[in-house]
C-alpha cells in the first residue's frame, strides 16, 4: 500500500472462498479523497490441483501430466472493494459469537434461551434496508441490546484456554524457498499491523531462517519486528534454525539446530530462547528430551501426533513430561491444532473433543492461518476478546507459551508421563520419498563431519579454520533439513534446487577436509589413510598406480597386498603411512559361479547365491545358519495412499505385491583377493536393476552396492533379510542410540509401527548372537518375525508427477556376530559404511589424535569451537544401553578440559587431561572442551 509492506490473509487453498482478503486496508485516519496505491502480489505457480494435488489414487499409464504451462496455472478470478464499515463489522462479530456459542449450549439451559431471545431482539431492531445513517445507527443501538449478553460472566470451574497468534511458515512445501521470501513479508507485516492496533495480543514466530530472509529482502521490515519484539507483543521463540524433520537428521544436526536457534535469538533480539516450537514435524525421536535438557530448552509445544486419520491407537495426553531415551524429561504440551480459530463454536469444541480428561485445567491454542503464512487476521484476535470471560464458554486469554508453561510449572506441573519416541502414526513414507535428498543429507551430515574433525586437526598443528564458512554450511544443511524438504514431501522444484545446493555443500567441505588432511602429511613416496572416526578400523583400500606389490607402514609394520589391493588397520582419530615394503600374503575371499548361482567365501563365513540373486544360505564359521528363508530378496508392490501420496505408505501395500519372477545375470565381478564380488542384473518392473555382492577377507559382513534405474508410479520396492534370530523386539539405531520396537502386531500401537525410521542399522538379537541390516542412506524399515524389510524406493505421483524416477546408487549390508548385542560391531560396522577412509599422497607418523577404551562409547564429533577460541568440542555417546565408565585418552597437548552443556559452556573441570575419567548413563550424550 503506497509502496509500503502492508500484508493479507493467505488464501489456503485456491479455490477457497474469501469475505474479505484484506483487513480493513483503508484505515481509520483516511481522509476522504485521499489515493491508495495498491498493488496485490499473487503467487499460484507451482501447485496443480487439476493434477492431482497431495494424492492422485490410480492413474492410466501415459494419462498423469501436467496440464498448464510454467506461469500460467491460474488466473485471477472476480475481486471487489469495497468501503469499511467499523460498526457493522463489530456488530457482525457480536451476533456470530452469540450465535455460535448457542449451538454449542443446551438447548434447555437459561443461558441459551437469553441468547436466542436477544439475537431475536436484534433482528427487530436492525433494518438493514434503510439508509445509510440510520442503519448505522441501528447497527449502534443492537450492539447496545446485546452487551448485557456478552457481558455475562462464567463461574469458578470454568477452563482456560491460553491462545496465542501464529502463523506456521512452510519454507518449501507448494511453492519454492524464493517464494517463501515473499510470504515472509506478507506475513510479518499483516501481523506487525495488528499487534499495533490490539494491545493485547500476543504472536510467536519461531525459525530464525524465515527472520533472516526478511532482514535481507525486507530490511526495513525487519526493523519493525525488532521493534515488537522488544514491546513484548512479538514473541521470538522456537529454539531451532528451522522447524526441521527429527527422525532423519543426525543427533549432532539436532545439536546444531538448537545451537543455532538459540544463538540467533540470543544475539539480535537479546532473548533467551526455551520452547521448541515445531507443531508440523512428522512424528520426533526419543533422542530429543536430551538434546533440549542439555541445550536449556525447557518446554515443548507439536500438535502432530493428534493428527492422525488411520484409525490409530490414540494419543493419551495433552500436558505431560516427555521422557527421553536416556531418562531425560521435557514438559510438553500437544494442542490439536496450529491453525485454531477462536470463534466460540471452534474453542468449546477444542475442550470438549480433548483426548486428557483428567489432570487439564488448561489448553493451549495456536491459532491463525498456517502452512503458507498470513496467521491470524481480526476475526482471529475480536472473537478472543469477545471469550475472555463469557458465560457458557472457556476463558480465553493471550498470553505466550512459556508464561503458559510457567504458569502451570508453578501450579505443580504435568502429573503423567509418556516415555520413548513420540511416533506419528501416518506419513510412513517420508522415510523413503525422494530418495536423491535422503541420500544428500546423509553425505552432507558426513562431509560436515570430516571437514569439522581434520579442520580441528589441522588446528592443532598450527592452522586456521574458516568458522564462517563453517557457521554458512551448517545453516545450509540445517535449512534443507526443513519437515517438508527432508520427508520428500515438495514439489519438483523444491528438490531441484534442494540437491543442487546439498552438492555444492559437499564440494565445499569436501575441499577444505581435503585441504587440511595435506597439511598433515610431508611429501614423499607414500600414501597416508585417514580416519575420522573414534575407533581403528581395518580396511581394504585401493593402492595408487606404480605403487608395489608390498607395502608397510612408516613404522615399519607390514601390510598384506593382494593385486593394487592393501589391507590397512588405520588408527582411531587418526592417520597411518604406508609405503613400498615386503610383499606379505593374507588371507582371501572367493568367488565362483555354481550350478544353482554363485558362492562367496573367506574363513568367516560361506555365502550362497540363487538365480535371481538372492542369499539361500549364510553360513557362519561356527556352523550357524542365518538365512531363514532367501535373504536380499526384492518385493516390489503397489502404492497407492488413501490420501497422501508422498507422506503416506497405506498398511495393506503388503497384500498388494506384483509378482517379479524371472532370473539375474550372474557374474563373478571379483574372483578373489582381499575381497570377492559377483555382479546381479535383472529387471524389477520397468526398471533396471544391477547389483555388486561383495564379501571382504577379514569379514562376515556381505555388501550390497547398488544401481537402479527406476522408471516406475505408484511402486515401492523393499528388500527382505528372513533370518533364524528370534527377538520380540528390533533394535532401530536413532540419533545417539537405538529404540526398541515390536516385531510383531500384538496391540494396536505394534500394528500402527508398520513401518519406521532406522539410521544405520537395524538388528535382530537375543543373548547370544545376532544380525543386522547396515545403510548409507536409508532410512526406512519395517521388521516382523524374524525378517529385516529395508524399504528402498518408492515413486509417488504427487506433489511431483514424476517423483524419484531415475538412476539411484545406494549401499546396504548384512553381518551376524556370536555373542551379546553390547559386544557387537554393527554400530562401528554402520560407521564404517557411511565414513570411507580417506587417502592422500605423502607420509606422516601415525598418530591417533583421540581413543576411546570402551567400545560401546562412540566418539561421534571432534571440532572447533563455536566461539573461535581455538578450543575443541568433543561429542561421545553410549550407544548399546550399558552404563559404562571409561577412559578418553589423547595425544594432544591439552591446557584444560571441562564437561559442558550442548551450547559448548563448560559446567565442570576435568584433570587429568591426557587421560580423562568418564562415566557415561545409558544412551548418554557428553560433551567436552578442549583448550589445546
Amino acid at each position: 500500500v503506497n509502496g509500503q509492506a502492508f500484508g493479507t490473509r493467505r488464501a489456503e487453498w485456491v479455490d477457497t472462498p474469501h469475505h474479505y482478503m484484506v483487513d480493513n486496508i483503508l484505515t481509520e485516519e483516511a481522509v476522504p479523497g485521499e489515493v491508495f496505491d495498491l498493488l496485490f502480489e499473487v503467487y499460484a505457480g507451482h501447485y496443480y490441483p487439476d493434477a492431482g494435488g497431495c494424492s492422485t489414487g490410480p492413474v492410466l499409464p501415459g494419462s498423469y501430466q501436467d496440464p498448464r504451462q510454467e506461469g500460467r496455472r491460474t488466473a485471477m478470478g472476480r475481486s471487489s472493494f469495497g468501503v469499511w464499515q467499523e460498526d457493522a463489522y463489530q456488530l457482525w462479530l457480536d451476533v456470530s459469537t452469540l450465535q455460535l456459542l448457542v449451538e454449542e449450549l443446551q438447548d434447555t439451559s437459561l443461558r441459551a434461551a437469553k441468547i436466542a431471545e436477544g439475537l431475536e431482539n436484534y433482528t427487530l431492531i436492525v433494518d438493514f434496508e434503510q439508509p445509510r445513517e440510520a442503519r448505522l445507527a441501528d447497527y449502534r443501538r443492537a450492539r447496545e441490546a446485546l452487551a448485557p449478553l456478552l457481558a455475562s460472566t462464567n463461574g469458578a470451574t470454568m477452563p482456560h484456554m491460553s491462545a496465542v497468534g501464529n502463523s506456521h511458515l512452510d519454507l518449501a512445501w507448494l511453492w519454492p524457498m524464493q517464494e517463501t521470501e515473499r510470504k515472509t513479508a506478507r506475513t510479518f507485516a499483516q501481523q506487525l499491523r495488528l499487534i499495533e492496533k490490539y494491545p493485547e495480543y500476543r504472536y510467536i514466530q519461531s525459525q530464525p531462517a524465515a527472520y533472516e530472509m526478511c532482514r535481507q529482502r525486507y530490511p526495513e521490515l525487519y526493523e519493525q519486528i525488532c521493534e515488537a519484539v522488544k514491546k513484548g507483543q512479538w514473541i521470538a521463540d522456537g529454539a531451532m534454525y528451522v522447524e526441521p524433520d527429527t527422525n532423519m537428521p543426525s543427533g549432532e544436526a539436532l545439536i546444531r539446530q538448537v545451537l543455532h536457534g538459540k544463538r540467533y535469538y540470543k544475539d539480535v533480539f537479546g532473548l533467551e530462547s526455551r520452547v521448541l516450537w515445531l507443531p508440523d514435524t512428522f512424528g520426533y525421536t526419543a533422542a530429543l528430551p536430551q538434546i533440549l535438557r542439555k541445550c536449556h530448552v525447557d518446554y515443548l509445544v507439536t500438535q502432530k501426533i493428534f493428527w492422525s486419520y488411520n484409525d490409530a491407537d490414540r494419543f493419551p495426553y495433552h500436558y505431560f513430561n516427555w521422557v527421553g531415551m536416556d531418562g531425560s524429561r521435557v514438559t510438553s504440551f500437544l494442542p490439536t491444532n496450529y491453525t485454531y480459530h477462536t470463534d466460540p463454536q471452534e474453542i468449546c469444541r477444542i475442550w470438549k473433543n480433548r483426548v486428557q480428561a483428567r489432570d487439564l485445567d488448561e489448553f493451549l491454542v495456536p491459532f491463525g492461518y498456517g502452512d503458507g503464512g498470513g496467521g491470524p487476521c481480526r476475526d482471529h484476535i475480536e472473537y478472543a476478546l469477545h471469550a475472555r470471560d463469557l458465560e457458557g464458554m472457556p476463558r480465553v486469554s493471550m498470553e505466550s507459551p512459556v508464561d503458559f508453561f510457567d504458569r502451570l510449572a508453578s501450579e505443580g506441573g504435568p502429573r503423567n508421563s509418556w516415555t520413548g519416541e513420540l511416533y506419528f502414526t501416518a506419513h510412513r513414507g517420508t522415510f523413503t520419498s525422494q530418495a536423491a535428498i535422503k541420500r544428500n543429507n546423509r553425505r552432507s551430515e558426513c562431509a560436515m563431519h570430516d571437514m569439522e574433525f581434520w579442520g580441528a586437526a589441522a588446528m592443532c598443528r598450527g592452522g586456521s579454520y574458516p568458522l564462517k564458512d563453517a557457521d554458512r554450511l551448517w545453516k545450509q544443511l540445517l535449512l534443507m533439513q526443513f519437515h517438508d524438504i527432508l520427508p520428500g514431501s515438495s514439489i519438483a522444484r523444491v528438490y531441484e534446487e534442494a540437491n543442487a545446493a546439498h552438492e555444492a555443500l559437499q564440494s565445499e567441505a569436501s575441499a577444505y577436509a581435503e585441504g587440511f588432511r595435506k597439511q598433515l602429511v610431508q611429501p614423499g613416496h607414500g600414501l597416508t589413510l585417514f580416519n575420522s572416526l573414534g575407533f581403528a578400523r581395518t580396511e581394504v583400500i585401493d593402492l595408487p598406480e606404480g605403487f608395489p606389490e608390498g607395502a608397510q607402514t612408516l613404522e615399519g609394520s607390514s601390510v598384506p597386498v593382494f593385486g593394487h589391493k592393501a589391507l590397512v588397520t588405520v588408527p582411531a582419530a587418526g592417520w597411518v603411512s604406508i609405503v613400498p615394503g615386503k610383499k606379505q600374503t593374507a588371507s582371501v575371499a572367493t568367488a565362483a559361479l555354481t550350478a544353482d548361482g554363485a558362492a562367496l567365501e573367506n574363513q568367516h563365513v560361506r555365502v550362497a547365491i540363487d538365480r535371481q540373486g538372492r542369499i539361500v544360505s549364510f553360513r557362519t564359521s561356527e556352523g550357524r545358519e542365518l538365512a531363514g528363508a532367501p535373504m536380499n530378496e526384492l518385493h516390489l508392490y503397489k502404492d497407492v495412499p488413501r490420501l497422501f501420496d508422498a507422506w503416506d505408505i497405506d498398511s495393506n501395500y503388503v497384500e498388494q505385491e506384483i509378482p517379479l519372477g524371472g532370473v539375474a545375470e550372474l557374474s563373478i565381478e571379483c574372483a578373489g583377493g582381499l575381497y570377492a564380488s559377483v555382479r546381479v542384473r535383472r529387471s524389477i518392473g520397468s526398471s533396471a536393476f544391477e547389483q555388486v555382492i561383495r564379501l571382504n577377507a577379514h569379514e562376515n559382513t556381505v555388501t550390497f552396492d547398488t544401481t537402479v534405474d527406476w522408471h516406475e508410479l505408484h511402486r515401492l520396492l523393499k528388500v527382505s533379510f528372513p533370518t533364524t534370530v528370534f527377538a520380540e523386539n528390533a533394535l532401530h539405531e536413532i540419533q545417539f542410540g537405538y529404540v526398541e520396537r515390536p516385531t510383531h502386531r500384538s496391540r494396536r500401537y505394534d500394528q500402527d509401527r508398520y513401518e519406521v525410521c532406522n539410521h544405520r542399522y537395524t538388528a535382530l538379537t537375543d543373548q547370544g548372537h545376532g544380525c543386522a541390516v547396515l545403510n548409507d542412506c536409508k532410512y526406512g524399515v519395517s521388521t516382523g518375525g524374524s525378517t529385516i524389510s529395508l524399504t528402498l524406493l518408492r515413486a509417488s505421483a504427487a506433489p511431483e508427477m514424476q517423483a524419484d524416477n531415475g538412476v539411484h546408487h545406494f549401499t546396504y549390508a548384512f553381518e551376524a556376530w556370536e555373542g551379546a548385542f553390547k559386544d557387537a560391531p554393527v554400530v562401528r560396522d554402520g560407521l564404517r559404511l557411511n565414513y570411507p577412509v580417506a587417502a592422500a599422497a605423502g607420509t606422516a607418523p601415525a598418530q591417533s589424535l583421540f581413543t576411546v577404551d570402551m567400545g560401546n562409547v562412540i566418539l561421534d564429533t571432534v571440532k572447533p569451537a563455536e566461539d573461535g577460541s581455538g578450543d575443541l568440542i568433543l561429542r561421545l555417546y553410549e550407544s548399546k544401553k550399558c552404563e559404562t565408565a571409561f577412559t578418553l585418552s589423547t595425544a594432544l597437548q591439552v591446557k584444560s578440559a571441562a564437561l559442558c552443556d550442548m551450547l559448548e559452556q563448560p559446567e565442570t573441570e576435568l584433570v587429568p587431561y591426557s587421560s580423562m575419567q568418564l562415566h557415561a548413563a545409558p544412551f548418554e550424550v557428553i560433551t567436552l572442551r578442549l583448550k589445546v
